[in-house]
């Protein structure tokens, strides 16, 4: 009697295995290249564009790194990313980040908080905030943005948010902007898409405030703080039209000096 063919894996079998291949290279991939079923082949092409888009951020990732390396090469160990979130907003603050990241950092969502869903920060925050060497936060109020007009605040919050760091940098990259503070400085357009240190600051920032307006909107409810985040959506403008003016609002802001004109 001829010896029976060795069963083949099932479709289910393969596909937990396939869930931990990590490289175009593994044997695996290989050897089921050759296996006539539909659905092995099914599995191959997901599991290859899974491994596309993996090598894809890997290489994007470490495109957004370049800036830290260099300026790790020049000796500059400790190097601050800084961004801000809340300069359009009709109220609420100006919230800044300064964030140090180790050499090692590894996160490959890390990048614009923009381009980044609202789930995805969320999961981001707590897991940059474990693995950074250092934070600081700097606050400009809406007070201080009244007095010293958007630009300056928010510059004064980034100052306060690198002065707030548990050790203070050899380097800064920052987004947009130049601060008042002792140290060598690179000024980025779109910093935050550039950066992996801006990003990260930019997603620290960003779900900061927005955890801050959530308060807010239990603390002034039907502006709808929470969803809204204080930019001047038609319901939030409307809502400045009945409820009136709050002691978060940006009283510099012509939205909100027409209202106050109005009274």
């Amino acid at each position: 009697m001829s010896e029976a063919k060795p069963k083949k894996p099932s479709i289910a079998v393969l596909r937990e295995q396939l869930a931990h291949v990590q490289q175009a290279d593994d044997p695996l991939l290989a050897a089921l290249a050759a296996d006539p079923r539909k659905g092995v082949a099914s599995l191959l092409l997901q599991t290859n564009r899974r491994l596309t888009a993996q090598a894809n951020a890997e290489a994007a990732f470490e495109q957004r790194l370049q800036l830290e390396r260099a300026c790790w090469a020049k000796g500059q160990s400790l190097v601050a990313g800084i961004d801000e979130v809340g300069r359009g907003p009709l109220a609420g603050p100006v919230v800044t980040c300064a964030i140090e990241l180790p050499h090692d950092f590894h996160l490959l969502g890390v990048n614009d908080s923009k381009q980044l869903t609202a789930h995805e920060r969320e999961t981001l925050y707590p897991q940059i905030l474990s693995a950074c060497v250092g934070v600081g936060i700097g606050i400009a109020s809406p007070k201080q943005i009244d007095h010293l007009n958007i630009y300056q605040a928010t510059r004064v919050a980034m100052r306060d948010a690198v002065l707030a760091l548990p050790q203070q940098p050899d380097a800064l990259l920052i987004d947009a902007m130049q601060i008042d503070v002792p140290m060598p400085q690179q000024k980025l357009i779109k910093g935050d898409a550039r950066s992996v240190s801006i990003g990260a600051a930019s997603i620290v920032a960003k779900v900061y405030r927005d955890h801050l307006m959530s308060m807010y909107d239990r603390v002034y409810p039907g502006y709808n703080f929470a969803q809204n985040d204080g930019y001047g959506t038609a319901a939030h403008l409307a809502a400045l039209d009945q409820l009136g003016v709050t002691p978060i609002h940006r009283r510099s802001f012509s939205p909100v000096t027409k209202r106050l004109q109005q009274d």
